[in-house]
């Protein structure tokens, strides 16, 4: 796979979706419901050209490795809206994701709640399963339908306790989501809300394969933690300068360097350390 940078990989068969989608998932008070429906997976014979090393870790692993952990591999669609686990569940699976983004969200008492970090085509949702305890910090909520490849939890964990490459990819891939985390605590601390959705927007589009991202201003609002009046702000003086374009649920980005010119250094940070982290998985 060719040498890519920022994350600006095309991923594969990436659904876009329509506004009637967006609007099942919303409450009466616009917060994100959960939708426990059932992650089925797919038969070998339906796979239309995905592949496993669509996802990065897995096509960073050298060929006895990766051919070991094949027959673990079960191909599943990622609908949007699916929370695959709830926090301080014990995740069953884990899930290298090929074309789809998962978004890991705080969530408090009352309700509120907060995305801690975003995964795409360079990741795993579900780092807790070797990290000790096993069970989840976040909700991990679909936030952009695709798919994916899943592995029982338990052969994830005795894979990694080979202590070979996995193991070492998944450290490194660890690392990188904690920047994450912690560059998004910091942003949604000390930086504008413009600089906020700036990031947000880009942190999403680096895992799409399209200019297009389908996604409500409540949820949004939900997602960075703020209210809805506030991103609507926000979306507009963007849309004034003519760097997006806001219509009905979808958000088309029109001047992406204009964005990365209004983005805090959030998300530069980050774009060096997940570059780090392909060059280091040999990408």
């Amino acid at each position: 796979m060719a040498q890519v940078s920022n994350l600006r990989i095309k991923a594969v068969g990436h659904h876009v979706i329509n506004s009637n989608a967006i609007a099942a998932l919303k409450t009466k008070s616009e917060q994100i419901a959960p939708n426990r429906l059932p992650i089925a997976p797919k038969a070998l014979a339906g796979l239309h050209g995905h592949n496993p090393k669509h996802n990065g870790l897995l096509a960073a692993l050298p060929a006895a490795d990766y051919e070991r952990l094949l027959p673990h591999l079960e191909f599943v669609e990622m609908p949007f809206g699916t929370t695959i686990c709830e926090a301080g569940e014990k995740m069953q699976y884990a899930y290298f994701l090929t074309s789809s983004i998962v978004s890991l969200l705080y969530e408090t008492a009352d309700g509120a709640s907060s995305e801690t970090a975003v995964i795409g085509y360079e990741g795993l949702v579900g780092v807790d399963i070797v990290m000790g305890g096993g069970a989840s910090l976040n909700r991990a909520f679909i936030k952009s339908a695709g798919y994916g490849f899943r592995i029982k939890a338990s052969a994830l964990k005795e894979e990694f306790a080979r202590g070979g490459p996995l193991q070492q990819l998944l450290l490194r891939f660890t690392q990188a989501l904690f920047s994450q985390m912690a560059h998004t605590v910091a942003c949604n601390r000390h930086h504008t809300i413009v600089q906020q959705l700036c990031r947000w927007l880009l942190l999403s589009l680096d895992r799409l394969p399209t200019n297009k991202i389908s996604m409500t201003q409540d949820l949004i609002a939900n997602m960075l933690g703020v209210r809805r009046e506030s991103v609507t702000e926000a979306a507009r003086k963007l849309q004034d300068e003519g760097l997006i374009h806001y219509s009905r649920g979808q958000i088309t980005i029109v001047d992406r360097a204009g964005l990365e010119e209004q983005i805090c250094e959030c998300y530069t940070s980050l774009s060096k350390e997940y570059d780090g982290l392909l060059v280091a998985n040999g990408r």
